[in-house]
């Protein structure tokens, strides 16, 4: 799956597209806007990296961090949902995890990631669990995983 495919299936239809990134810093919305054309579709790309971030441009309630995380299926889902009431794109991503190579505990290891897309009303929150250790590898897997969910659900 490529973001190739990706952009054509975007123009096609007609959809937009806007993403709240954490431990990917921004690589995804990278590759949504390095093929030319790409402001048919996409909108925004916030890179919400600290807590407070997230608290604060995402509205995430503070009380969904402090009880579960910000690498937490919650958290993954308040994203994706105040992204979409910001953005009004047709599609919405958020991603939070632990790309590494700190930052783990016994209960979210590295590599562990939580991608949200929001279409329309659907919302999905899926949890994956990358056998690397690379950080870089980490932010590449979960971008790559992204657009193949995308281009599945479009």
């Amino acid at each position: 799956m490529t973001i190739q495919l990706l952009h054509k299936k975007l123009i096609k239809k007609k959809l937009t597209i806007s993403v709240a990134e954490s431990c990917t810093g921004g690589l995804l919305a990278h590759n949504l806007t390095k093929l030319a054309n790409s402001s048919k579709y996409f909108q925004m790309g916030l890179t919400t990296y600290s807590n407070q971030a997230k608290i604060k441009i995402l509205k995430v309630n503070k009380k969904i961090i402090k009880k579960y995380g910000a690498v937490s299926k919650e958290c993954c889902k308040s994203m994706v949902q105040n992204l979409s009431k910001i953005s009004k794109s047709k599609i919405n991503v958020s991603i939070t995890g632990i790309a590494g190579p700190g930052g783990a505990s016994k209960n979210k290891p590295v590599g562990l990631v939580y991608i949200g897309i929001q279409k329309g009303k659907t919302v999905l929150v899926k949890e994956n669990k990358f056998k690397s250790k690379n950080r870089n590898s980490i932010q590449t897997l979960t971008v790559k995983k992204v657009i193949k969910i995308i281009i599945d659900l479009i």
